[in-house]
């Protein structure tokens, strides 16, 4: 997939004042600095257009990019972030769920994965609500650069293996590089694959849901 233009449309908070949803979406998520607004730009080509920090939990919101004017990229705020009240996180969670369990064109959840890491808990357990809600999803690996690829397989090895103590099968996954662009064409292959079975307004996946094996 060509990229030709990317754009900001929207950041909020209320699902009720979303962009219409009859665009394919692919949510991006993940434990926080896990490098998400570095892969978006990386993606698109377009330096600054999601903005990074080095502060956890700076995405407080769900951001909408338009990509070629006919997909939506969508920033959501990472979990796990700190300082940040109960309260709030217990906020973040409800819109963030909300968002994912009840959007009509969202096609796919784009999990990040840091593979510098052995399998994080909290992780494990979102992959679990996925499942269960019967989210599509699928792993992006990434800081890929960070380390030798000999590590970086035996991370992706183990979380995989963990994944399988709660799903039948495995998802789809990447290995990606915002420094050296590793992954990119796999990952756009991947999305303008999709984008031909969207279907307005009412469709079913064309990504098959992963099932969670039985008594979990």
């Amino acid at each position: 997939m060509i990229i030709k233009s990317a754009e900001f449309i929207c950041s909020n908070t209320q699902i009720s004042k979303l962009p219409p949803p009859v665009k394919p979406e692919y949510a991006f998520i993940g434990r926080s600095n896990v490098g998400k607004s570095s892969l978006i730009n990386m993606l698109t080509q377009k330096k600054g257009l999601a903005k990074i920090s080095q502060t956890p939990g700076k995405t407080q919101l769900i951001n909408h990019f338009l990509v070629n004017d006919s997909w939506y990229i969508v920033d959501l705020p990472g979990y796990g972030y700190a300082r940040v009240s109960k309260s709030k996180k217990e906020d973040w969670n409800k819109f963030i769920r909300t968002y994912l369990d009840k959007r009509e064109s969202l096609q796919c959840v784009m999990v990040l994965i840091d593979s510098r890491l052995e399998p994080q808990k909290i992780d494990l357990e979102f992959c679990s609500w996925l499942g269960e809600k019967g989210l599509a999803f699928v792993l992006v690996f990434t800081k890929e650069d960070k380390q030798s690829a000999v590590k970086t397989d035996q991370n992706v090895a183990k979380f995989k293996k963990a994944l399988l103590a709660t799903f039948d099968e495995l998802p789809q996954y990447f290995i990606t590089s915002s420094e050296t662009q590793s992954g990119r064409d796999d990952v756009l292959n991947f999305i303008g694959g999709v984008n031909q079975h969207f279907e307005i307004p009412s469709f079913k996946s064309p990504t098959d849901h992963l099932s969670l094996k039985s008594g979990n």
